[in-house]
């Protein structure tokens, strides 16, 4: 009886291989996953950070001592001369956390606020010699703070639509079906963001489709989905 190797009857049997491949596959698509979360979560581990590092060194901010006091630690220095080393550490990490959300979401009003807010931070340690350098500290702490939370329920909104993005401050969807009026022919595509779409060819009868008049292009006249400046209420002028 004639005998195969493994290798020999892995290729003779290729569907034994499709198992392992799409193991693999999930497993890939599991770590991506993760890092996903993992980097879209960075700003609120930054912010958090960088307030548990004020409120576990009250004598550096005494305006969480309260606080401190309330947890009993007195003036307790947990992180010693470490501190402000940690605070501004937190501070790049919040504002990288927000920078990757924005590349996700597309909006830039979180990043807008939280960079001025780190900027204020960094000026206010290295270079406010006067007495009020301490309150520069905490207005950029709850700029980033509020940039987070602006920051959180934009991507609340985007995980919810896997083909939804931000346009103008306004969560709206990419996906729409273009129907054509000569063939009835239909196809799903997804809008652009930077663009008006005025002409459009149907793929089967080759008709070239262009705005009814009032509307601004093909998908306002032909899609489901009308283009994300009308769904964000912005002025058809813009298109």
């Amino acid at each position: 009886m004639l005998k195969l190797t493994k290798t020999e009857t892995q290729y003779l049997n290729p569907l034994r291989t499709i198992p392992k491949l799409h193991n693999q596959h999930c497993h890939h698509k599991t770590q991506k996953k993760q890092i996903m979360k993992l980097t879209g979560n960075m700003d609120q581990f930054g912010t958090t950070g960088l307030f548990l590092t004020a409120i576990f060194s009250p004598c550096c901010f005494p305006l969480f001592a309260f606080a401190a006091s309330a947890l009993g630690l007195g003036s307790f220095e947990l992180f010693g001369g470490w501190t402000m080393w940690i605070f501004q550490a937190m501070v790049l990490i919040s504002v990288g956390g927000l920078y990757i959300s924005y590349r996700k979401h597309r909006c830039m009003y979180p990043l807008m606020v939280a960079i001025p807010s780190g900027i204020l931070i960094f000026y206010g340690y290295h270079f406010n010699d006067s007495e009020y350098w301490i309150y520069l500290l905490y207005a950029g702490m709850f700029g980033l703070l509020m940039a987070t939370i602006w920051n959180y329920k934009l991507n609340k909104r985007h995980q919810t639509c896997d083909t939804c993005s931000t346009y103008n401050g306004s969560t709206v969807e990419l996906k729409s079906t273009i129907t054509c009026p000569n063939c009835g022919h239909k196809k799903d595509e997804m809008m652009p963001t930077d663009a008006c779409v005025y002409f459009y060819e149907c793929e089967q009868c080759k008709t070239r489709l262009k705005p009814l008049p009032g509307d601004c292009c093909v998908y306002c006249s032909y899609g489901t989905v009308k283009c994300p400046p009308m769904q964000a209420g912005v002025s058809k002028k813009i298109c």
